[in-house]
């Protein structure tokens, strides 16, 4: 998905076993990660070479048919120490005991130097080796000119640019640059998952995702965006999100020149090339890729795709919102829309325009003004040649052609071109001025009226405009002082199709026409 479908790091527990599924399925280790606990991986090896040598058992995919025949028996002879979790047997307690610690996590044999732990006496002498030097890195990559402490690194670090893959899976035919890799993927063959949560007993193939899956139960996202402040528990989802904040959009499609900010969305659009059909052909599925719309709304007979989607609509006639804000009481019937509220009053807006700063709460208000640097106006008017940005835009401009005052008083008759503007009206009746001038005591219905009628006792003119220096107490004056410069006359005479530069100019040209005195409506005129 942005949108940044901004990424969900509010897991909950079953999602983690989802997680663990598909990471079965792809079962793809970084390499930074990968060097930083390669000696993780191979004190686990060293653990399981001693468990199968002490049961009978050869290292996996290094066995024979006929061996593996004779060490199963000699296996079932000498394991006389089983492991009540994985079911593995040893020959002496002493060995069942050191198996253990792959379960229990336990450590005893600390480095001195950097604290990290080790199952194993010998894995913690080889550590030592690291700190031996004083951070020399001689073992250099001639390719791209990064640089290991061990050659060993070096070695796993050249099959990036190789592309080798020497060991592979005799069951899936996967295959990993180490090993030692091959060896913790061949658990999702055999079910084995030796690493399990002490709270909810969820067990995990991998270390590391016992370690992520940690974070749900104690609420840690170490990993936080510096523009935004919004937290992660894990460096991928970080490094995803701050694409929203640069723009950038690192996968493109080779056919077309699309681009896309992960991996996942370019080959969900690498699709659409292919013509392969993405999704599973199950019944609900396939209805939302074809016209199919099985759900129909019982009071209105609007057709839906999916089931939730009828769901949300139904609550436009229950009235239902079941998402109230607790700061201002506000509710809404949608989360999402309950959900960007909320930044409101937390006044988060990680949505920062990379031309000019400017940032935005909604990640839909940041695309639309966006269109502003690119002149993307897609609804052009056809009268005026006048465009705009959103097609609610252009519809209320067309009303200015068309005369057209559809909203309409119903205690005094009053006709309006737009909601807002009779909105505003029937305050009037409502008596409903609760901003009042401290000066001279006239009051208004909105804040924003206030706040454009104060600026005339002080003297403010905050809206210059750049090409003669007149200054202008509201933004609308100075747009309707612009016409002057730019030519623009968007209001036109039907009788005579003369053109006025604003809509006053009309109305008194109009009445040279029709010989009456037209009566003006009160634009209402709202802070932006």
């Amino acid at each position: 998905m942005a949108f940044i479908k901004e990424e969900s790091e509010d897991l909950k527990i079953e999602e983690t076993v989802r997680y663990e599924d598909a990471e079965q399925q792809t079962d793809q280790m970084h390499l930074n990660e990968d060097i930083e606990e390669l000696d993780d991986v191979k004190e686990e090896k060293d653990l399981e070479e001693e468990q199968h040598s002490t049961s009978g058992k050869t290292p996996l995919g290094s066995q024979t048919e006929s061996t593996s025949q004779k060490t199963a028996q000699s296996g079932r002879a000498a394991s006389c120490f089983i492991c009540q979790q994985c079911g593995k047997g040893f020959s002496t307690n002493r060995k069942l005991n050191i198996h253990m610690r792959i379960h229990t996590g336990e450590k005893p044999f600390a480095c001195p130097q950097c604290g990290k732990c080790f199952a194993e006496k010998g894995n913690l002498k080889s550590h030592m080796i690291t700190h031996e030097d004083t951070g020399e890195r001689p073992h250099t990559c001639e390719l791209c000119g990064k640089s290991f402490s061990r050659k060993r690194y070096l070695d796993v670090h050249m099959m990036i640019h190789t592309g080798e893959k020497p060991c592979r899976c005799e069951q899936c035919g996967k295959s990993f640059s180490i090993k030692k890799y091959l060896d913790v993927h061949m658990r999702i063959h055999s079910g084995e998952k030796p690493y399990t949560c002490p709270q909810c007993e969820i067990s995990f193939i991998h270390k590391n995702s016992l370690k992520r899956h940690m974070r749900i139960h104690t609420g840690e996202k170490p990993f936080a965006c510096p523009q935004c402040g919004k937290q992660f528990t894990r460096t991928t989802n970080l490094e995803v999100h701050m694409r929203v904040h640069t723009g950038e959009k690192p996968y493109e499609c080779e056919q077309c020149g699309d681009s896309f900010t992960t991996h996942k969305k370019l080959e969900v659009h690498m699709k659409t090339h292919t013509r392969e059909k993405p999704y599973d052909q199950r019944e609900e599925t396939y209805d939302s890729h074809t016209s199919k719309k099985p759900y129909i709304c019982p009071q209105c007979g609007k057709h839906f795709k999916h089931k939730s989607t009828l769901t949300l609509h139904m609550r436009l006639h229950t009235g239902e919102k079941p998402y109230t804000c607790e700061q201002c009481g506000k509710s809404f019937s949608r989360k999402d829309c309950f959900e960007s509220h909320r930044r409101i009053h937390m006044d988060v807006k990680p949505y920062i325009c990379p031309q000019c700063g400017k940032d935005f709460t909604l990640i839909r208000s940041f695309n639309l003004h966006m269109r502003t640097h690119t002149r993307d106006k897609l609804f052009t008017c056809g009268q005026c040649g006048k465009s705009f940005v959103q097609k609610c835009n252009l519809d209320s401009h067309m009303i200015i052609h068309t005369e057209e005052r559809p909203f309409v008083c119903c205690q005094c008759g009053k006709c309006f071109r737009s909601k807002s503007n009779l909105k505003s009206h029937m305050k009037v009746h409502s008596k409903e001025s609760r901003y009042m001038c401290r000066q001279c005591g006239t009051s208004f219905p909105d804040g924003g009226q206030l706040r454009d009628h104060v600026k005339t006792h002080i003297g403010e003119k905050p809206y210059m405009c750049l090409e003669c220096g007149r200054s202008c107490t509201k933004k609308t004056s100075l747009k309707i002082h612009m016409r002057i410069h730019s030519g623009e006359k968007p209001f036109t005479c039907l009788e005579c199709g003369k053109c006025f530069s604003c809509s006053k100019g009309l109305k008194f040209h109009l009445q040279s026409h029709f010989g009456i005195n037209l009566k003006m409506e009160p634009i209402t005129h709202h802070s932006t």
